[in-house]
């Protein structure tokens, strides 16, 4: 009966075991949680459904330019006292061809604008899994800055609490008086609320990878904030780089070439056009005295010319027109934005480079100022106040290099989005490597 007992309490032992593995947080390095986001990311999905609608559009217009089979059937029953006949069954069965052969250019731009839109689609596609992949990098990022942070602010009320328990004993000796006790309460009290705010940070910026990446699994990162500091690339440099590479740009350009074919569309509408049509099949005229069955075809040209349209076809030329100029103005204006983020890019990896330069000797002075303020205490050469000022120096010189660190790999991440390399080719000092299309989202 024991033993029965703890049989059927095994499934919900392993249930609960199950639950716990589940809610576990999966711990990421930086190139998991980039090649996730490669695979998982919402906006990369949406962006591949776009390119699905491009490629059928592609489709359809492509067949404006093959030719057309339809199979038509009717079955009536007629009279005609006109013409003397009584009642009679006309039932007739064809197929029917239709075949575009001059249509002033409109199949032939048609087509090539929907295989620009396919370009475009492409384009975008590597728009959105850049950004995704700059979201996950930069998030990935905040979440080792909090941490850094929050280690910070911990070790703190760690020696908070120590110089509390200290105070407390040497008070009991006779060494210490209540108010001394009363001050290290008070500090080791107001030295909790930071790190109670950074943990929550770190929760936040978790649950926002979580959310970049696609996943329903809670996730954590893993790594240090560590920078190899490298010189950049020059303005120009990154500024040509964009003008091949960036997505946004090339989209642009695309959706210029399918204005203009859109131009050639609006001219043909007034002009003439010809198609190829034919019909093959059999008719059947059953009636009282008449029963006549027999094949039936036709083939010729059919001309059409709208020689006067009241004015559409020019009005829907000179809408094209505007959209290649306004198209046009677009692209201006999108390069002077890019560069005006290439610039800016730059200057916060300078400033972050020259600030890690200086708050990594800052951080190893402060360190040491911190141990012989400790040991002039304990001698009785210094006050307390230069200790809690040598402590306060450091905790904030180690903030500011984490915040440097930081603030130095997002910089170079936003460099390489800007240039539009991000995920795909790389350059010193670039925290992001190339990540691998995976092979759902690859497009031949």
């Amino acid at each position: 009966m024991p033993t029965f007992r703890y049989l059927a309490g095994l499934p919900a032992l392993l249930l609960l075991a199950g639950t716990a593995i589940a809610a576990a947080d999966r711990p990421l390095t930086l190139d998991q949680a980039l090649g996730i986001a490669n695979e998982r990311n919402r906006s990369i999905a949406r962006a591949m459904e776009f390119r699905n609608q491009a490629e059928g559009f592609y489709v359809a217009e492509r067949a404006a330019a093959l030719p057309r089979f339809t199979i038509k059937g009717n079955y009536a029953r007629e009279k005609d006292e006109a013409l003397g006949l009584p009642e009679y069954d006309r039932s007739e069965t064809s197929l029917q061809l239709d075949q575009a052969l001059f249509t002033w250019g409109q199949v032939r731009a048609a087509i090539r604008a929907a295989s620009l839109g396919m370009q475009t689609a492409d384009e975008r596609l590597r728009a959105s899994r850049q950004n995704a992949l700059r979201d996950t990098a930069a998030t990935f990022f905040d979440i080792l800055f909090a941490r850094e942070l929050n280690g910070v602010f911990t070790q703190t009320l760690e020696l908070k609490r120590r110089r509390l328990d200290e105070a407390r004993k040497r008070n009991t000796v006779g060494l210490a008086t209540d108010y001394d006790v009363l001050v290290a309460e008070v500090a080791e009290t107001n030295a909790r609320p930071e790190v109670v705010r950074t943990d929550n940070l770190v929760r936040t910026r978790r649950d926002r990878l979580r959310l970049i990446l696609g996943i329903d699994q809670p996730v954590d990162a893993v790594g240090e904030l560590n920078v190899t500091l490298a010189e950049p690339p020059g303005f120009e440099s990154a500024m040509a780089t964009a003008r091949t590479r960036r997505p946004e740009l090339l989209d642009l350009k695309y959706r210029i070439g399918i204005a203009e074919e859109l131009v050639t569309i609006a001219r043909a509408g007034d002009k003439p056009r010809l198609d190829l049509a034919g019909n093959y099949g059999w008719k059947d005229l059953e009636g009282d005295n008449t029963d006549l069955y027999g094949e039936k075809w036709d083939v010729g040209l059919k001309l059409s010319w709208p020689i006067f349209d009241g004015l559409r076809s020019s009005g829907k030329v000179q809408q094209a027109r505007s959209e290649v100029e306004a198209l046009r103005i677009d692209e201006r204006q999108l390069l002077d934005s890019i560069g005006l983020e290439i610039r800016e890019a730059l200057d916060r990896v300078r400033v972050a480079s020259e600030l890690v330069r200086a708050l990594e000797g800052t951080v190893t002075q402060a360190e040491k100022l911190v141990r012989l303020s400790e040991k002039g205490f304990e001698y009785g050469v210094k006050i307390r106040l230069e200790v809690d000022d040598a402590e306060v120096n450091l905790r904030q010189s180690r903030s500011s290099l984490a915040l440097a660190r930081r603030d130095y790999l997002v910089a170079m991440t936003d460099l390489a989005l800007a240039m539009g390399i991000l995920g795909e080719e790389s350059f010193p000092g670039l925290p992001v490597p190339p990540v691998a299309m995976s092979p759902k989202n690859k497009q031949e």
